[in-house]
């Protein structure tokens, strides 16, 4: 298994809402780190979807609609829409 290098800002992954039941299992609340190296237990397809997005912010690049540090991404199926908030956050 590749080691996660820590580079970049650490984002943070909360599931904020599931519409229907999601076929991975994520539940609202359920937090938890992720990076470009490392999907943490984030569902395949989802992670996959918001790969480019995810680079990006975790490397402290914006996007014109992105305000801040915290930004909301969706699954990609929307009969069982999951839905997370990401924040970064300098390393301690």
């Amino acid at each position: 298994m590749a080691n996660n290098p820590g580079i970049g800002k650490k984002v943070m992954a909360t599931v904020t809402g599931v519409k229907g039941k999601c076929s991975a299992g994520h539940k609202p609340g359920e937090s938890f780190e992720i990076s470009c190296h490392d999907p943490n237990g984030l569902c395949g397809y989802f992670y996959h979807d918001i790969f480019p997005s995810l680079s990006t912010f975790q490397f402290g690049g914006n996007l014109p609609w992105w305000k801040g540090d915290t930004i909301e991404v969706q699954c990609p199926d929307s009969y069982n829409l999951v839905t997370l908030k990401l924040e970064r956050s300098d390393r301690a």
